[in-house]
């Protein structure tokens, strides 16, 4: 008997801070004025996405002391992006990135409450943790905890914003029999926290929500990231682009599940993709040459580079040779609150390994940084697109893909157009909506069924 086919779970990431979006494209808009927003949550309502997601930077990026003025140098609030895009949505998830390192479990969890209840039951909680000091200063407590205390708090954290999203249970009106009038039960919003992070006590003012708590995210790739997805997520973002890369990390990360007393479908796996579309697949790839060329300016180029060798090299041309001289490796690095700086744990080695790969091939400075960056993860035509996301899926390489265009806010026009309706054709990706909840749309049971399991296991 044949394997069922599994559902593609599909998802739209409104980038933030980037250069991988083609500001130089006429059709590129704005990342601030609200229509752009509307017009890409409305974009993925239509073609039946399971949510939108909004990813959020608490500090503008510098590089030699100066903001890093080649992206977008800021963004509206997630909440407040989130909350007035659920009045222009009927039943698309929102989901937002709220770091758990400097922000406090009472404020959150009242913000996801009320989120979840303005927008009927679709709000979910990318949890992430801050690795950087430099962000920390924007903050009262400043610095930043080494990762073994930022995973330590934000279990804490999630642990403590699930106890008041629960301090709600059962019923909360109940008659006065003596006055014949109705009132709150006292243990209504009752909460008692005492942990090494947290000490809170008092009572939660936002009652229970459609969804009980919202959905929640978790993107780390560590060890510590994974066992934190396999014990407390929903779904987990993956950054793995092949097949077999996609096919490792699925079966690591869900393996994980059974020590929680947790099934396999609880929780999901959810890579970020990049694509290029066009009618044919020879076209395709010429489009995707030619958006990696737009995405990596000369400037942009140097910019990367100067991640590696930690030394200003705005004199080198970027259609020139790769520096002679080293990598700094013994002074503060130069680009502050970038995360590609932790991506390079040897610069030194990185520099040899990219000369070699620039003499080989003959490549500049942007020739490398072109060819070394992220590539579009599906390229062709729609049917071509739609057959290989089926395949990663199919073999366990991802339970579905946050899609993210290199043109916002229409740059998912073309995709909910032609590739979704051949996924729907394939019978494996819905037609409408069947429920109203974020909860409905992954296939997620609401908190107390998944509670009652745990409790039985």
């Amino acid at each position: 008997m044949s394997k069922p086919l599994k559902q593609i779970h599909l998802a739209a990431h409104f980038p933030g801070v980037n250069n991988t979006t083609v500001w130089s494209d006429p059709r590129a808009g704005s990342h601030i004025e609200f229509d752009s927003f509307v017009h890409f949550a409305r974009t993925a309502e239509r073609a039946k996405f399971d949510f939108l997601f909004l990813a959020e930077g608490l500090r503008l990026r510098e590089q030699g002391g100066r903001i890093y003025d080649l992206d977008v140098v800021g963004r509206p609030d997630t909440f407040t992006v989130l909350a007035a895009l659920a009045a222009v949505t009927d039943r698309l998830g929102l989901t937002g990135t709220i770091n758990s390192t400097f922000n406090e479990p009472y404020e959150v969890a009242r913000q996801f409450a009320s989120l979840d209840h303005l927008s009927d039951g679709r709000s979910a909680w990318n949890v992430v943790t801050s690795w950087d000091a430099f962000t920390g200063e924007n903050f009262r407590r400043g610095g930043f905890l080494p990762q073994d205390e930022r995973y330590s708090r934000a279990k804490e954290f999630l642990a403590t914003a699930h106890e008041l999203f629960d301090s709600w249970q059962g019923d909360e009106i109940v008659a006065d029999q003596a006055t014949g009038t109705f009132l709150r039960d006292a243990r209504a919003g009752a909460f008692v926290h005492h942990g090494k992070h947290f000490d809170i006590h008092g009572r939660f003012n936002v009652p229970r929500s459609p969804q009980g708590r919202p959905v929640i995210f978790q993107a780390g790739d560590s060890d510590e990231g994974r066992e934190f997805a396999a014990a407390e997520a929903d779904a987990i973002f993956s950054r793995y682009g092949t097949l077999e890369a996609g096919q490792e990390f699925y079966t690591d990360v869900k393996s994980r599940l059974a020590t929680y007393g947790r099934r396999p479908e609880q929780l999901l796996i959810l890579p970020a993709a990049t694509f290029a579309l066009a009618d044919t697949d020879a076209e395709a790839e010429e489009l995707a040459r030619e958006v990696r060329r737009q995405q990596v300016s000369g400037a942009t180029a140097l910019k990367h580079l100067e991640f590696v060798w930690n030394r200003d090299l705005s004199g080198y041309d970027p259609e020139g040779p790769l520096p002679d001289v080293d990598p700094d490796v013994d002074t503060d690095h130069i680009a502050r609150g970038r995360a590609q700086v932790r991506m390079y744990r040897d610069p030194l080695a990185t520099a040899r390994e990219w000369r070699e790969l620039a003499e080989a091939n003959n490549w500049s400075i942007r020739d490398l940084v072109i060819h070394t960056g992220n590539r579009q993860n599906f390229v062709g035509s729609p049917s071509t697109i739609a057959k290989t996301i089926n395949e990663y899926v199919q073999a366990d390489a991802s339970d579905g893909f946050i899609l993210v265009p290199h043109i916002t806010p229409t740059g998912l026009d073309e995709f909910a157009d032609k590739v979704v309706p051949l996924l729907q054709e394939q019978g494996v990706f819905r037609t409408d909506y069947e429920g109203t909840t974020l909860r409905d749309h992954l296939g997620l049971a609401h908190p107390d069924e998944t509670r009652e399991h745990r409790a039985a296991s």
